[in-house]
């Protein structure tokens, strides 16, 4: 990325008598030591509608265009009372207040007898060539929260960062705004707090535009030449104009950014006539119990103009279209033509569902048009029926629908966190699902967890959504003899470690395990507390997640005693797990609690508590932040080491 030479000395500016004078060198000391926070506040208050790229590389136009040609007043409004920059710096406050300003003003609409500002054009500096720049993508608490401080404007943007991201009181936010030329400060606040106080995730790295993803522009049109590319282009607009003509044209891209290559495979993959449409009763007598044989359903699935340009955009997704991608999964376009799952109106969006074989691509945009369209991919290759049960449909106000398996015959909602409850039934219309609450928009704290529960012809199934497109798998066992977690053993084991389950959200997960190896009785006549291992086996084969999780009797949730990533222990190829935690009994007692599963042969402490005990469960008094490390030996004469 090439940077604009912002550091412009020339003659002093006489002061002026409103604030503390501030010169080129105070000002760039600010900058430069809190360039990361300043270039993510003129992130947040640009519109959204410049698209990605470009807020990033306005962004940092903006900051680097901060600096005071000499010396300059700056204004007695405060700093962020934590964080970056402290209460009377100067030299923060001036540049804050620059960067403020001129991403306001970016947001203003050009018009006719005046001349643009500065900040309204396209950055000159930086720039960068042949890539496309822009923010690491988050979960789906990001996704919705910029999705709602979009809907505000700039003023009230500004002003929900300024809370939030600056941590300023009401009055000062105030006075910040006024400062920035806000017509009415106290209007743009009571507007920001129509959005719910999520400040903690603008640090997220979705806002960040320091911490960038790149891809390559249109890689083949760069190594023409000119005559060629002029050729091309003319060629390009020629076509654009037929497809743009009723009849046998394609019609429009829609949020796709333009073609860059004209090859037969390519454009085969985008022809909508060529879409796979499987008849809705080969599922019957089908060998295979998997999204290949999953019919073609919803309202639209005739609607060529839409399903063209849900292709276009997965091949080719324009800069403003959202794209979040399953970790270990490839999002390049389709190599063939795709089988269509779902094309039809839900809620307030219109959404196609499309298999490769491989990945399941989600396009969705809004009824009224094409902006604020995104695409989400998730890979889904090798699911049988425990996993090709369901697909995510559509998120809304936190609720999620399901698009579900023909084979489906009934689906409830249950919260895991209460066995007890009992299932509630939901409504089912050519495989879609009434709305149901999601587990992932909870934040701070944990009180319910909803899954969706699954009947067929081959019995139940419980399935979480963790923010993906394919829901995760729930079930209870011991490693290699696992099952699907319905019965009510099983509920009762999963609900003290139900909330274990945001640890794994947008990781890719296909399953879930909860197995409780071990008990263990508390000294002091406590009772008897839960040892369980909860694994999460991934689509990719790699980041497997294990937790050791510790319950007491009475207990509302497990405490996570130990976690581990990419270790076979507590797997089918390794169903051998240790685990210890320090405890504190009513008494006021501190114990060392340590577990294995049940083929451990004796375990053995090591520091600051010195201990060996036969079997697979071991009790010795420790005292308050005692340290040991942990080792079992097994049946089998084979020595394991506890997960940290």
């Amino acid at each position: 990325m090439q940077s604009q030479d912002v550091a412009q000395r020339q003659s002093p500016a006489p002061p002026a008598p409103n604030g503390p004078v501030i010169d080129v060198e105070q000002a760039e000391a600010a900058l430069v030591e809190h360039y990361p926070r300043l270039v993510r506040l003129a992130y947040l208050v640009l519109p959204p509608g410049l698209g990605r790229k470009r807020r990033v590389l306005t962004a940092h136009s903006l900051v680097q265009r901060a600096l005071p040609r000499g010396r300059a007043a700056a204004s007695v409004i405060p700093a962020q009372s934590t964080g970056a920059g402290q209460d009377g710096e100067a030299g923060y406050v001036f540049v804050r207040l620059h960067v403020l300003r001129t991403a306001l003003e970016a947001g203003l609409p050009l018009r006719r007898r005046a001349w643009p500002k500065r900040s309204q054009l396209p950055p000159l500096l930086p720039q960068v060539w042949g890539l496309k720049l822009f923010p690491r993508s988050g979960g789906a608490d990001e996704l919705a929260l910029d999705q709602r401080l979009s809907a505000l404007s700039a003023p009230a943007r500004a002003a929900y960062v300024l809370r939030g991201l600056e941590r300023l009181a009401d009055t000062d936010a105030q006075a910040v705004l006024a400062a920035a030329d806000v017509a009415d400060p106290q209007a743009a606040l009571d507007e920001a707090g129509a959005v719910a106080e999520q400040y903690a995730l603008l640090d997220s790295p979705e806002f960040d535009p320091c911490s960038l993803q790149a891809r390559p522009t249109d890689l083949m049109r760069r190594r023409q030449h000119t005559k060629a590319a002029l050729a091309a282009t003319a060629a390009l607009a020629v076509c654009g104009a037929l497809f743009a003509l009723p009849g046998d044209g394609w019609g429009s891209d829609g949020a796709a950014a333009p073609p860059y290559a004209q090859n037969p495979a390519a454009q085969a993959a985008l022809d909508p006539s060529r879409l796979i449409k499987v008849s809705p009763a080969l599922w019957r007598s089908s060998a295979r119990t998997d999204f290949s044989v999953w019919p073609a359903r919803g309202d639209l699935t005739a609607d060529r103009a839409l399903l063209r340009r849900a292709l276009a955009v997965w091949a080719r997704p324009g800069e403003t279209v959202r794209v979040s991608v399953t970790p270990g999964t490839p999002s390049g376009g389709p190599a063939g033509p795709p089988q269509l799952l779902y094309s039809g109106n839900v809620d307030n969006a219109r959404v196609v569902l499309l298999y490769d074989g491989l990945r399941i691509a989600r396009y969705a945009e809004p009824k009224d048009g094409t902006a604020g369209a995104a695409l989400d991919f998730a890979r889904a290759d090798g699911a049988g029926a425990a996993e090709a049960n369901a697909v995510v449909l559509d998120r809304t106000d936190g609720n999620v629908r399901y698009l579900t398996a023909p084979w489906v015959r009934k689906v409830s909602e249950r919260d895991l966190m209460r066995p007890s409850s009992g299932a509630m039934e939901l409504t089912l219309t050519d495989g879609v699902t009434s709305p149901l609450a999601s587990p992932v928009v909870q934040t701070d704290s944990c009180t319910s967890w909803n899954i969706l529960q699954i009947a067929d012809d081959t019995g139940t199934r419980l399935m979480s959504d963790l923010g993906e497109l394919v829901p995760a798998r729930l079930t209870t066992g011991r490693p290699g003899a696992a099952h699907d977690a319905s019965g009510a053993e099983s509920l009762r084991t999963w609900a003290p470690f139900a909330c274990s389950l945001s640890a794994v959200r947008g990781q890719g997960v296909r399953s879930v395990n909860a197995w409780q190896y071990a008990a263990q009785p508390l000294p002091d006549a406590s009772g008897t507390a839960t040892w369980v291992c909860t694994r999460a086996e991934t689509w990719r084969g790699g980041g497997e997640r294990a937790l050791a999780q510790f319950h007491t009797p009475g207990g509302t949730y497990g405490a996570v005693a130990a976690k581990a990533e990419n270790v076979p222990a507590c797997g089918a190829r390794d169903p051998h797990v240790l685990a210890g935690v320090l405890w504190k009994s009513e008494a006021g007692t501190w114990y060392l609690l340590a577990a294995g599963s049940r083929d451990t042969a004796s375990i053995s402490t090591t520091g600051q508590v010195a201990r060996t005990a036969e079997g697979n469960l071991l009790t010795a008094r420790a005292e308050k932040g005692a340290r040991a490390e942990l080792r079992a030996t097994l049946t089998d004469g084979r020595s394991i080491t506890g997960l940290r």
